[in-house]
């Protein structure tokens, strides 16, 4: 650890509450993790009273065994990824790296690129393990995985290369303002980064998406007269309706709209459209509208533009604070801008800080799907609403019996009891 982290008092103080507030969090995710292990447990025996008549004890039985899986899963991650964020910052692995670019590249844009790169390809490689795992031991245990190396391999490629051809001009472009734009830089690079979300929206489903999936046309012209008939009923337009292969990687099915204004499109995968009832596919249809219809994308965006703002205005503040490099392990440059260092710190720490207001927003995505099943009601059938939302969960091994504490803070989708208790199905 830098000896210099110790300069003043705010650095100090910076120091205990990101030292605090870490493993308060820990703290308070283990708790939640164990409380959801031994919830979905103490209930697997048996298959809750209400679904007894339309979930096989089988499925609910790996549907616990899968939570399980993933929680305990998660709680390895949790402390790999607490270690690792102790590492970068408090025990000077960011100010190392940092200090050792500045050394070979000098002072600069040059350097401030190849740290920001240095300390993704880093991150990167030590998250590598943990997807290969999540994908061909736990996913596979469970039936789910599809994907053979070969599709993860190139998928991991072809991703990278994305981020290099996005994320390289948008993140020069911001360490430039940053270095530029006088004291307002946050505000400008705000505006950019909004637009370059808006566009991305636009461009995803087009562009982006066809890289990973293929996308075809509905050619079931009875489904498609359902859909088109809805989508009119609910003064909805789409771009198209297309069907995902899905099934290249995995076993979930879903459906959802992607895009934005003239680029919207609804998007079935292959794997729901062979699970679920021409009626139940509507039902679902309904429910994406209903988000449509309750304008959450807006709100959302809107939400998003916000706490953005907010983000960028507080590092615009940050990035001039020497106790914030101090207080966090790093030794900021005295002859050389500290942009990406002040980036950098900035995303690992908010996290750390952001996760105790985490059910304030978990609260209105759950609210939102609420919303939604009750337009899918009145527009459909709210028996074929249930049934599909039972066969989702099923394929999805989504358990019937989560701690409800839990749910608080980690589910943006309500269980599948309170939504059906909502529809009385």
């Amino acid at each position: 650890m830098p000896d210099s982290f110790l300069l003043s008092s705010p650095s100090m103080l910076l120091t205990l509450a990101f030292a605090l507030t870490l493993i308060a969090g820990m703290v308070l995710k283990f708790w939640l993790s164990a409380r959801q292990i031994r919830h979905v447990a103490q209930h697997r025996a048996e298959v809750p009273e209400a679904f007894s008549r339309t979930v096989s004890l089988s499925a609910h039985q790996k549907s616990a065994d899968y939570t399980i899986a993933k929680v305990r899963f998660g709680l390895f991650e949790l402390v790999l990824g607490s270690l690792v964020l102790l590492l970068w910052t408090l025990f000077g692995g960011l100010s190392t790296l940092n200090l050792a670019l500045l050394g070979w590249l000098g002072g600069g844009m040059g350097q401030q690129m190849a740290l920001l790169a240095g300390f993704v390809l880093i991150s990167g490689f030590i998250d590598l393990p943990l997807t290969l795992y999540q994908t061909f031991v736990i996913e596979e245990r469970f039936g789910f995985n599809r994907m053979t190396f070969k599709l993860w391999l190139i998928d991991l490629i072809k991703s990278s290369l994305l981020g290099v051809i996005i994320g390289l001009p948008i993140a020069t472009l911001i360490l430039w303002l940053m270095g530029a734009a006088g004291n307002r830089w946050w505000l400008w690079a705000w505006g950019v980064w909004m637009g370059f979300n808006l566009l991305v929206l636009l461009i995803y489903p087009t562009f982006i998406a066809p890289l990973f999936n293929k996308f075809s046309p509905v050619e079931d012209e009875t489904l498609k007269a359902r859909v088109t008939a809805l989508m009119q009923r609910c003064g909805f337009a789409a771009k198209g309706l297309f069907v995902m292969d899905g099934s290249r990687r995995s076993a979930h099915a879903n459906a959802y709209f992607t895009g934005f204004g003239a680029a919207k499109r609804v998007v079935f995968y292959d794997t729901l459209l062979a699970k679920l009832s021409a009626g139940e596919v509507d039902a679902v249809l309904a429910h994406e509208l209903g988000h449509f219809k309750h304008k959450h994308l807006v709100k959302r965006i809107v939400s998003m533009f916000a706490l953005s703002l907010l983000g960028f205005a507080l590092l615009g503040w940050l990035a001039t604070q020497l106790w914030f490099y101090h207080g966090l392990g790093v030794q900021p440059n005295l002859n050389a801008p500290n942009d990406a260092l002040a980036l950098l710190l900035f995303m690992l720490t908010v996290p750390v800080f952001s996760f105790f207001i985490a059910p304030v927003f978990t609260w209105f995505s759950r609210k939102h799907e609420f919303q939604a099943d009750a337009y899918a009601v009145a527009q459909t059938s709210g028996q074929d609403l249930g049934t599909a939302l039972l066969k989702l969960y099923e394929d999805n091994a989504s358990t019937l019996t989560p701690d409800p504490v839990y749910v608080k803070f980690h589910y943006s989708h309500p269980p599948a009891s309170e939504r059906l208790a909502r529809m009385r199905v």
